[in-house]
């Protein structure tokens, strides 16, 4: 029996909207978005109409006390805000502003390591012996000298550092500047208990776990075994320095600390994740949810999304809970990954399929516009990726640059030098033009949700595909007891018919929402005729 949607939890049947608040309003001039900027712009995420986007919860990368050596996923103090972003008392009033127009907020936390500027480090390199050595992951050099073993960091180089002071490497996933936790120190699990409380009573609803199927790492430091691959991080098979057996027990811990305060919910971030791995680590006793980013790797081919969406559901069963994202702020925006001249087309495609798919979606700021990514020159590039890798990758630069919110000067981002620069398309792309523009990005992003949220059969039924092969675009039903909600999407520029693997009822059916203005209705039976890049949305009664 499938649950009703007012007795799923939140984290289910809502939309997540992850905020990257360097680059989502500048309240105070210094071209770099902060806390006051999100406050001033929350009517525009849900004001509890349709004239609003929406959504049901904020995810707000990090605004931690950071060096941002990485932008703030190298945190040198958990329960403080940075003064980049603000004070405690901004984010306290966000929390409660949010929820007073019925949206959660969702803390970004970085669990894995720290910066190498946080005072627990700081204590932990002092010396050999000190109290808190055992914090962090630090090793002798192999006999003959070098590092312990030939584990790479996903941003290049060596995971391991010399620390000449106390003679010994220490390692890091990531940048040098941001040491691991040693997760096996009881003491270490201890403060990161006691960080989780901190923010769960001042009233966060969730966090989003980076990479966190990284907490351990193999006890015997084993090398990873040789994998073909462009870079040394992708030379490897991960075996030894992930997904480790421990994690589960973890997680069991932070699901029961979280389950004490209610309605609050973890989604986890998993390096090189998998439906099978979404699986095994997400359900009762585990994490709530895990993203899947299997649709973004995705060529703009319908075959390829059934594939990776059919996968997910074996995987995860009937019981288990999806959820889907099309962006984030580590990816090429979708407008840039499938370009061309219809790429608005395509954008309006994917929204559909990203927030009529069975489970939770979570849209990236920016995507609701059909944003590109920005042109960063490489004298202004910041992502340390990206500077590593110039000009083979671009780094993340370009997927974080300011949302434009109209066409004036700083596009509205800003009165000041913006961080990243503005698009250079600011003036016909931003969020004055599109709220005022009935057939933009935007508008159908806004009736999509708002269809979702009032549908039964979309926040909370079954999903079944119509087509076993499919070649011009999708169909499939979304099932709940009270109503049946079709879905079909044309993927291309040409007409197409879908011949449906089963005859459907040709009456009873009725028009929900559309891409093409004008049509009322779709002849409904075993083929779907649709136009080019069309959406059609139906409900027809059980």
């Amino acid at each position: 029996m499938v649950e009703a949607p007012e007795s799923l939890p939140w984290w289910k049947r809502g939309v997540i909207y992850q905020v990257y608040p360097r680059s989502f309003a500048d309240s105070n001039g210094d071209g770099i978005g902060d806390l006051g900027g999100i406050l001033a712009h929350l009517d525009y995420l849900n004001d509890g109409t349709p004239a609003s986007l929406g959504t049901d919860a904020i995810w707000l990368s990090p605004i931690f006390a950071s060096p941002a050596y990485d932008f703030g996923y190298d945190v040198s103090n958990y329960n403080e805000v940075d003064p980049l972003f603000g004070r405690l008392a901004d984010l306290d009033e966000l929390i409660r502003q949010a929820h007073e127009r019925g949206m959660r907020i969702i803390l970004d936390l970085a669990l894995n390591h720290t910066s190498h500027l946080h005072p627990w480090f700081d204590e932990s390199r002092a010396s050999r012996t000190s109290p808190k050595r055992d914090w962090y992951l630090w090793q002798d050099a192999r006999p003959r000298g070098g590092p312990p073993n030939h584990w790479q960091s996903v941003f290049g180089g060596r995971a391991w550092q010399w620390d000449p002071a106390t003679t010994q490497f220490y390692y890091h996933m990531f940048l040098p500047q941001q040491p691991d936790l040693n997760w096996r120190n009881p003491q270490v699990r201890e403060e990161i208990e006691k960080v989780m409380r901190f923010w769960l009573e001042r009233g966060v609803d969730g966090f989003r776990l980076d990479v966190v199927n990284a907490y351990f790492k193999d006890a015997q430091l084993r090398d990873n075994p040789f994998h073909w691959g462009l870079r040394a991080y992708d030379r490897q098979v991960h075996a030894y320095d992930a997904d480790q057996p421990e994690l589960l027990s973890v997680y069991a811990e932070m699901r029961k600390l979280v389950d004490e305060y209610g309605d609050r919910m973890v989604v986890g971030e998993l390096l090189r994740g998998s439906p099978k791995k979404i699986w095994r680590y997400c359900g009762a006793g585990r994490l709530h949810l895990a993203f899947s980013f299997d649709l973004i790797s995705c060529g703009w081919n319908p075959l390829a999304f059934q594939r990776a969406i059919l996968a997910c559901e074996q995987a995860l069963g009937p019981e288990g809970w999806p959820c889907y994202a099309l962006g984030n702020h580590d990816v090429s925006r979708l407008v840039s990954r499938y370009p061309g001249r219809h790429a608005l087309e395509r954008a309006k495609v994917a929204a559909a399929l990203l927030l009529t798919l069975r489970g939770t979606p979570c849209l990236y700021q920016g995507e609701e516009l059909g944003m590109k990514d920005g042109l960063v020159p490489r004298g202004k590039i910041r992502d340390p990726a990206g500077k590593r890798y110039w000009p083979l990758y671009p780094g993340r630069d370009p997927t974080r640059t300011p949302l434009p919110w109209s066409d004036g000067p700083g596009a509205g981002f800003t009165n000041g030098d913006p961080w990243l620069p503005i698009n250079p398309d600011f003036r016909s792309v931003n969020v004055a033009r599109e709220l005022e523009d009935p057939h933009s990005v935007l508008s159908f992003y806004r009736r999509l949700i708002w269809l979702r949220r009032s549908s039964k059969a979309l926040n909370s039924g079954s999903f079944r595909s119509l087509l076993k092969n499919p070649k011009g675009g999708l169909a499939y039903l979304r099932e709940s007891e009270e109503e049946t909600v079709l879905v079909a999407m044309n993927f291309y520029q040409r007409p197409t018919q879908l011949v449906l693997d089963e005859d459907l009822p040709t009456s009873q059916w009725e028009w929900r929402l559309g891409t093409h203005p004008g049509r009322s209705g779709l002849q409904v039976g075993n083929t779907l005729s649709l136009l080019p890049y069309e959406v059609c949305i139906l409900q027809g009664a059980r």
